[in-house]
């Protein structure tokens, strides 16, 4: 008797299998994703930068690889921006290739940036990953994608695809701006980066407003195939590009740069030039640790032409 109860016990302890990822639409097929179900960061899956230099961006953080800024919690990747003198790395590890980028630099806040690069690589399909965003001036959370091989050159003749970037969400702004529907900043931005080495680079995107909650989770999404990318955030498109709204100098392909393999990452910055020239202008020091929370990152793509997403259901022509 005492030994069926214990089975019993065991069985209504026992936890609930997570449900399968819901596909877009017919004919996608899933080719990898991560629930951040564990107990760590899966190192399979991604690599943490470690360097204070600030993305090119005069951003205000260090990046680490520390749990304090990077961890596993109730099935979601929380990526938290502190408030902290930290000293690290000047430069990422692939450009200390010369005395001079060698050094230490001082930051006074510490975040995390998060990447499949030499992990996983994606060309063409769905990419999709449910966040929740933090607030507050000179917040600058991103989930973007770069190229794997840079085939076309150095940034950003090979190509930048920015699935969504939002700065200084929660604050005023000015009604009937671009992402500024009633006063308060609500703006996620989609954008292309590509043309030409910086300083010959050019970008085009769009901005909408976030609609539903701000503190909410929402879904960012872009499907790309070699005849379009389009943006979605909750499964509703709000932009859409095509081969002739982009080019690079390094190639006179049709759809270049956008017709190699990109890898995804996942960062939150503290300040830099996008957030600090916006809306109140500078870094609010005030309210931190800051985080930015993702529930799970989905890939998917087309199951009778993996190469294209012509075959698949589509959100936009």
């Amino acid at each position: 008797m005492n030994g069926a109860l214990l089975v019993l016990a065991a069985t209504a302890a026992a936890p609930p299998q997570p449900s399968p990822p819901v596909a877009p639409g017919q004919g996608w097929s899933l080719v990898w994703a991560d629930e951040f179900n564990g107990s760590a960061i899966d190192p399979r899956n991604w690599t943490l930068a470690n360097d204070c230099w600030g993305g090119g961006n005069a951003e205000r953080q260090c990046y680490t690889d520390r749990p304090a800024n990077a961890a596993l919690k109730d099935g979601m990747l929380l990526i938290t921006a502190r408030r902290e003198r930290f000293t690290g790395p000047a430069f990422p590890a692939d450009q200390r290739t010369t005395p001079d980028k060698q050094g230490q630099a001082t930051r006074a806040f510490t975040s995390a940036r998060l990447a499949t690069q030499g992990k996983a690589a994606w060309r063409y399909g769905r990419i999709e990953v449910r966040a929740r965003l933090p607030q507050g001036q000179g917040m600058w959370p991103a989930i973007w994608m770069l190229p794997e091989d840079n085939r076309y050159g150095a940034w950003a003749a090979s190509g930048e695809i920015d699935i969504m970037e939002a700065v200084n969400l929660g604050e005023p702004c000015t009604t009937g701006e671009p992402g500024c529907p009633a006063g308060l900043e609500q703006g996620i931005l989609g954008t292309l980066h590509f043309g030409g080495v910086w300083p010959a680079n050019q970008h085009r995107g769009a901005t909408t407003a976030m609609q539903g909650a701000l503190d909410g989770f929402h879904t960012y999404a872009v499907e790309w195939s070699p005849q379009a990318i389009t943006w979605l955030i909750d499964g509703t498109p709000f932009q859409i590009q095509r081969p002739g709204d982009w080019f690079t100098r390094g190639s006179a392909t049709a759809g270049a740069p956008f017709d190699q393999r990109f890898h995804l990452v996942l960062n939150l910055a503290v300040g830099g030039r996008l957030p600090e020239e916006r809306n109140k202008g500078g870094v609010n020091h005030k309210g931190f640790p800051k985080q930015m929370a993702v529930d799970w990152v989905h890939v998917w793509q087309c199951a009778d032409d993996p190469a294209s997403t012509a075959r698949c259901e589509a959100s936009g022509d």
